[in-house]
């Protein structure tokens, strides 16, 4: 991999004016409104520059980013290869039209084609994840000529139309204006709604629930599951083995196409390129956003089945955007994907996470009461803070914000989540970099915290 660690101190801070972090927060507070916060009392932290997995602000102050952004940037900041694929390509073309042939953005679809199964072979381009699931979406509804999209009430699709009604989590509900979206239980054995004591009991009643979910919208009605392979922002919970070929099995029983969203989970994040590859299970559609080219430009899409997309071979696709296939973007895919197959960055998630942070979090786990439980896998990871391990009650608001706030001051960027720690460094993460990380969380879940 290319060799990021090493660059302890931020180039991008050397010998920039004072200020820049005075003046970057009050252009912030005057003139940005910010995504799912109320305005008034935010204080966003200055972030200036980046490299491999560390950012920084103007003043020189660096944070190892334990976050990835929005567990995005897999192939961590800045990355040479993406740079200067995303530079050459806007020397030579800066913008064209979706309705043109470009050679940036076949290479870009046949590199992803490459990694999916064996019968995908077109790519929808987008200009992120929400709008890469409406319109799987929509191609679902179209070719099975049916309504109904099913998905679970702990999931997080996107803030489009279609797909914030599809989301589960409280962002659905003052935002439910699409019609045709049915939620259901998946399995989540820690916090059972199924009243399971093993993996198999989970999974086999949370296959019953969601037949019977079918069964009562009416069978020929439902047009499509959409689920995240792993459930990312609604706590990386692990699938069990026999639950998504479960989901395909009864997709195939009924005739609904199977949805899986990997923006999230997929382009190495999980230690594969897509994280349903470990679960011997094919999609009918697939959608991707930010890990395919780590966020450096935006892009997502749908990776369509050989019989979808026939379908459309006579028949007009009634959707498209000004920006699907941008070049820029296209060739930020190029350089991600060529420069993570080259150096190893997705086998190096797995073996971070198979050897360095299980054994590290599951060590953290037995030294702090206040860990309910570790789950994940490659560089996907949650801890679940709480304040009674026995009735796993889980810790408040005013908890998280001492944690946020004791990471932060420790030179740590974190992801949380409602009551979680979500793990989620870079793909190129090192293992002293973990080491340093695993040391800081060690050092705040040590402080008394319920206090």
């Amino acid at each position: 991999m290319t060799d990021t660690s090493t660059h302890t101190v931020p180039p991008a801070a050397t010998g920039e004016a004072p200020g820049l972090n005075a003046r970057t927060s009050e252009l912030d507070r005057a003139h940005v409104f910010h995504s799912w916060s109320a305005q008034a009392a935010l204080k966003p932290l200055v972030i200036a520059g980046g490299l491999g997995c560390r950012v920084w602000d103007h003043d020189g102050r660096t944070y190892l980013d334990f976050s990835s952004q929005l567990v995005n940037v897999n192939i961590g900041h800045q990355h040479p290869s993406v740079v200067k694929a995303i530079t050459e390509q806007a020397a030579l073309l800066t913008t064209i039209a979706p309705s043109t042939a470009n050679l940036t953005r076949g290479e870009a679809a046949r590199r992803i084609t490459d990694r999916a199964p064996a019968g995908f072979n077109k790519v929808f381009f987008t200009n992120g994840g929400a709008d890469a699931n409406e319109n799987a979406m929509r191609m679902a509804r179209l070719y099975t000529g049916r309504d109904k999209v099913l998905s679970l009430y702990r999931s997080y699709h996107g803030n489009t139309g279609a797909a914030i009604v599809a989301t589960g989590d409280w962002r659905r509900i003052p935002n439910e204006y699409s019609r045709g979206h049915v939620h259901f239980f998946g399995p989540f054995l820690y916090r059972s709604d199924f009243w399971a004591s093993s993996e198999e009991e989970e999974c086999a009643r949370a296959l019953h629930h969601l037949e019977r979910v079918i069964q009562g919208e009416g069978v020929r009605s439902v047009a499509a599951i959409l689920l995240e392979s792993i459930p990312g922002t609604a706590g990386i919970m692990m699938p069990p083995a026999d639950y998504l070929p479960g989901v395909r099995a009864l997709c195939d029983k009924y005739g609904i196409m199977l949805i899986l969203d990997e923006v999230m989970c997929g382009f190495g994040r999980t230690g594969h390129w897509f994280a349903f590859q470990a679960y011997d299970v094919v999609p009918d559609l697939i959608t991707f956003a930010k890990g395919v080219n780590s966020g450096y430009v935006p892009t997502g899409g749908v990776i369509i089945s050989d019989a979808i997309a026939a379908t459309f071979d006579e028949t007009v696709f009634p959707g498209g955007l000004t920006y699907s296939g941008h070049p820029l973007a296209m060739a930020s895919i190029v350089g991600a994907l060529d420069a993570m197959e080259n150096e190893g960055i997705v086998e190096n998630a797995a073996r971070i996470g198979r050897d360095v942070l299980e054994p590290g979090l599951r060590t953290l786990q037995a030294r702090h009461p206040i860990i309910g439980e570790v789950r994940g896998v490659g560089v996907f990871w949650a801890v679940e803070l709480v304040a009674d391990p026995d009735t796993r009650e889980p810790v408040s608001a005013t908890v998280m914000a001492r944690v946020k706030a004791e990471l932060l001051g420790r030179g740590l960027l974190p992801f949380l989540m409602e009551n979680r720690i979500h793990v989620v460094p870079p793909c190129v993460v090192t293992d002293a970099e973990v080491a340093e990380a695993l040391a800081i969380y060690d050092e705040v879940l040590s402080l008394d915290l319920l206090s």
